[in-house]
């Protein structure tokens, strides 16, 4: 999705991200194999696994989000799927802001959040992992902050999956 689409007859593998194993993927798979016909087709989706709190790395179950009122900060390509998979476990978004992929965190920039998602009634804040990494020291701040950690499952593909690591990795 970051080069061009005639670069694709250079790739190995091709791995489909966010995929949830559909027939709906059959089109895609029809454009790739006609710019690589040999490149091995890995299906792969996010699975949301627990909240880990920034403030005093406490763990948390995503049952938690349920009823809850919380704010979203998020600087990723398609903040819409990290919103969708707080709404998807019950929680409601009273205040959100979403910067550009790969944006570095001001702490000024979070400071005010913080202060926004008090005033919108936030009882939680939550991030990503990918952002959290990029957030400066959390100063004050009377609602805990986390992140949403997410795995990898391999949905079809994990033979050419696991070869494909081997070569990275082993080689």
């Amino acid at each position: 999705m970051r080069e061009p689409i005639k670069n694709m007859r250079r790739a190995h593998f091709i791995f489909l991200t966010k995929a949830n194993g559909g027939n709906h993927l059959r089109h895609l798979k029809k454009f790739i194999r006609k710019h690589n016909t040999k490149a091995e087709i890995i299906e792969c989706t996010h699975r949301p696994k627990y909240l880990k709190s920034l403030i005093n790395q406490n763990q948390s179950l995503l049952s938690v989000l349920k009823g809850k009122k919380i704010a979203a900060i998020s600087a990723i390509a398609v903040p819409q799927s990290f919103e969708d998979f707080l709404i998807g476990f019950g929680a409601e978004i009273v205040y959100k802001e979403r910067y550009a992929d790969h944006h570095m965190y001001y702490q000024d920039e979070v400071d005010t959040f913080v202060k926004n998602s008090e005033s919108a009634g936030a009882e939680l804040i939550v991030t990503t992992e990918k952002d959290a990494v990029r957030f400066p020291e959390i100063k004050n701040s009377s609602i805990d902050i986390t992140y949403l950690r997410v795995e990898i499952d391999i949905l079809s593909g994990e033979e050419s999956f696991n070869e494909c690591i081997s070569r990275i990795c082993f080689s």
